[in-house]
């Protein structure tokens, strides 16, 4: 079959389509602004890519059009497609007709550590010999790819809550139908499709409702809107992580994680992930990992070598003694815990942030009183003004002097290059490119360095 691929380029959509290929398919696709990652690891696996959305694609003859949820009606392919009654389909629709109703699909919900945990748990079932497909909204170390089809019945996958595509507003997770469903934490968030933290919930909701009898939920047991969410109804056996009566993860004085379950030690985890929300990341895809048929001990030592996700604390260079982090920190929770981590081996280290709000949800300023909170770890925080409707300035005043703020980019990078000193850590976020920034403020604290010297 002939499948091309309307907004190939976006993580998930990219996945599908390697997934699709790998299962014999032919593929191509389009989008807008052909752009790298996906379109290198595309191209690489022999998937032609057309730039844009020109109706003379009619005339590449796909036996199905795929279709991404950044399509929107207007496109004038979609138009022409709806025009001629061609066949067409949502992705999370195609993946689970095609790939997932014979595998024991392990989904992966919530608002925070969906990639993270996800990753965690396809290297363990990997590391145990499992063979396991996955799609991920990210590239797990472990791998270097976001999806694979893999070689045995098990899948692993990120469910998202975002919408699946302009005729079907549910969102993605609806159609996963998972035996396993981790479920790690539930805030509001994605303005732009959901009025309110209810209607996310909804979705929820209907996510449980399919999952079956003989499958397991995992759900983080501090979290209230979960807990709200599971008694409206849940036909499934239920563990839940960070609570007394389920799994837990103590830090140990050595460092090192001590792990147990029902208030039995399970093992000591080793490794080198920063911050409580890692520790719960860890329960989540422990536990899930263990309903598959893999024993703790096997799955704490596969967590030793887990090689975390790109752009989640990357060290992205180290220049003059100061290093220069990427993440993809963009909602308050996870600033804040993200922050938080950090603290953890910085310790009296000074931590500058260095904050792009540029989700549509940022943008749209539902998390502006929420925001100096979120930063108030950090020792000092520069925020990205530009393309807001509401004034950062304002919303960091409570911090003080602790806080800058600046419209464009270029005098950004030059004031944290200014203040940052040997010893710091530069924990940059943002859910985009952030206009290349890494590559630029490492440059610009050599350049620092070099004119203090000459």
């Amino acid at each position: 079959m002939h499948i091309h691929i309307l907004g190939i380029c976006g993580t998930f959509m990219g996945g599908i389509a390697a997934i699709a290929r790998e299962a014999g398919h032919k593929v191509t696709g389009c989008d807008a602004g052909v752009y790298p990652p996906m379109s290198t690891q595309l191209n690489a696996q022999g998937i032609e890519l057309v730039e844009g959305y020109s109706r003379d694609q009619i005339g590449l003859n796909p036996d199905l059009f795929m279709v991404g949820n950044v399509v929107t009606r207007g496109n004038p392919l979609m138009e022409e497609i709806l025009n001629r009654n061609l066949p067409y389909t949502s992705g999370p629709q195609w993946l689970s007709e095609n790939v997932l109703r014979e595998k024991w699909v392990l989904a992966v919900a919530g608002t925070h550590g969906k990639t993270t945990t996800s990753s965690m748990l396809a290297w363990i079932l990997e590391y145990a010999g499992m063979e396991p497909g996955f799609l991920i909204g990210g590239i797990p170390g472990n791998f270097g790819t976001s999806a694979r089809l893999g070689g045995s019945s098990f899948f692993v996958i990120e469910a998202d809550e975002y919408d699946t595509a302009f005729f079907d507003k549910r969102s993605k997770l609806v159609h996963f139908r998972p035996r396993t469903a981790v479920l790690n934490n539930l805030e509001f968030d994605h303005a732009d499709i959901f009025a309110d933290l209810a209607a996310i919930e909804q979705q929820f909701h209907y996510f449980i409702r399919v999952i079956p009898g003989n499958g397991l939920i995992i759900t983080n047991g501090t979290e209230e809107n979960l807990e709200r969410v599971l008694s409206r109804g849940c036909w499934t056996p239920v563990e839940r992580i960070g609570v007394e009566h389920g799994w837990r993860a103590s830090v140990l004085a050595d460092g090192g994680v001590g792990i147990s379950f029902l208030g039995k030690p399970q093992g000591n985890l080793n490794w080198a992930l920063l911050g409580e929300h890692n520790r719960m990341n860890a329960l989540a895809a422990l536990a899930a990992a263990r309903h598959a048929g893999v024993p703790v001990n096997t799955a704490i030592a596969a967590l030793t070598q887990f090689k975390n996700v790109k752009r989640r604390m990357e060290i992205r260079g180290v220049v003059r003694g100061i290093t220069v982090y990427d993440d993809f920190a963009h909602h308050p929770t996870a600033i804040r815990t993200t922050i938080g981590g950090l603290r953890d081996k910085a310790r009296g280290a000074r931590i500058i942030a260095v904050l792009e709000p540029r989700s549509n949800t940022m943008k749209m300023g539902v998390w502006k009183e929420s925001l100096a909170e979120s930063l108030a770890g950090a020792d000092l925080s520069f925020c990205y003004n530009a393309n807001l409707g509401w004034d950062a300035k304002e919303a960091l005043a409570a911090l003080g002097a602790k806080a800058v703020t600046h419209d464009t980019l270029e005098p950004l990078i030059e004031s944290v290059a200014a203040v940052a000193r040997r010893g710091d850590h530069v924990l940059v976020m943002s859910n985009g490119s952030f206009g290349c920034i890494h590559e630029k403020l490492l440059k610009a604290i050599e350049n620092v360095g070099e004119a203090a010297t000459s």
